[in-house]
């Protein structure tokens, strides 16, 4: 069979055909792009993969975003949701609806408390907030309530960072405020996602991407903090080293975390200060020690009957300022490791 020479030039391209490996996409362009709206393409996708990444980022754009929004909200004089104030038009349950519709701009990673007073025959709006370098009123323009002449207004608001919809049912601060009211918290500045795809050439295709923000951040920014969190998923399955057996029982050793002495834990609950239903319902729970009771969650307890969130607060406190916690997860061996430990302490 005659042998026939490959000229230097024609090897690479032989060699791609050969190898057949998946071009990932080259180009980006964001077509429109302001504050709320942006329009992203990316190109050439091979057939199908355009499909799985635009759901990925819709899903990560949604869900994932952080962002602010106010959680709970303190009306001087306003017992509850269902209360009205005199002088003023609106009932407080309009009021609440009205503050989640305020769009914040939070730059600390801790809750800011934001107060606003007035009276007398106004248009209360978001812009009468008091705020600092540290928080930010992206819709100053937003009615919060109509005074007449003899209304006054003044509240108390907390604006937290966090992502996704939090029902107030599901939020339990730890120091919640005398009557404060807790709000339904939408975090998520990202309010709508769009995508489809475009055929470009044979095999080849083009996602774009639109996303709509309510202005706190950026379509960009947004895109950029959805890349990062799906590529944190994905490191985790970037890598497989062989370890033995051994060596991953050494390692979970290594990771487990030892609990420190804490005396507290083999003390009896009938020495903590606690109210008499309290007291009663970790009875009937059958809770004799400290150690038995930090190894309850918050949801155990309240199944317990007759023992409610106030109860359930009360514990948390005394529990904190022993720098202990519910829900701990205490190894048996590790407890009897830290009685010997005390009693050893103690006999000396």
């Amino acid at each position: 069979m005659p042998w026939w020479p490959v000229h230097p030039d024609h090897i690479g391209s032989l060699l791609g055909g050969l190898m057949l490996e998946l071009q990932p996409p080259t180009r980006h362009d964001w077509t429109v792009q302001d504050k709320v709206y942006g329009k992203l393409s990316m190109e050439p996708f091979e057939a199908g993969f355009a499909l799985t990444v635009g759901i990925a980022y819709r899903r990560a754009l949604l869900s994932a975003i952080h962002g602010a929004a106010p959680t709970w909200v303190k009306i001087e004089n306003v017992l509850h949701e269902f209360s009205h104030l005199p002088g003023v038009m609106e009932d407080t349950l309009d009021i609440m609806m009205n503050l989640r519709k305020v769009v914040f701009t939070l730059h600390v990673n801790r809750p800011k408390i934001l107060r606003l007073r007035a009276q007398g025959g106004s248009v209360v709006k978001a812009s009468d907030f008091e705020t600092d370098a540290d928080i930010e009123v992206l819709t100053p323009d937003v009615v919060l309530a109509t005074l007449d002449k003899d209304g006054v207004l003044e509240m108390e608001v907390c604006v937290e960072r966090g992502r996704g919809y939090v029902s107030a049912e599901k939020r339990e601060p730890e120091a919640l405020p005398i009557n404060a009211i807790l709000l339904d918290a939408d975090f998520s500045p990202v309010k709508r996602v769009n995508f489809h795809v475009e055929p470009v050439t044979e095999g080849r295709e083009r996602l774009v991407l639109e996303v709509w923000t309510d202005g706190s951040v950026s379509p960009a920014t947004a895109v950029g903090e959805a890349s990062r969190i799906l590529e944190d998923h994905f490191d985790l399955l970037m890598d497989f080293p062989e370890i033995s057996p051994q060596e991953e029982a050494a390692e979970r050793d290594d990771v487990r975390p030892r609990t420190e002495l804490n005396e507290n834990l083999f003390r009896n609950v009938d020495e903590l200060e606690l109210s008499v239903r309290a007291s009663n319902c970790l009875k009937t729970a059958n809770i004799r020690t400290i150690a038995d009771l930090v190894q309850k969650s918050e949801a155990e307890l309240l199944k317990t009957k007759n023992f409610g969130k106030k109860s359930l607060n009360e514990i948390k406190t005394i529990l904190g300022e022993m720098s202990l916690s519910l829900g701990m997860r205490l190894d048996p061996e590790e407890l009897e490791r830290l009685r010997s430990q005390y009693e050893r302490a103690y006999e000396a």
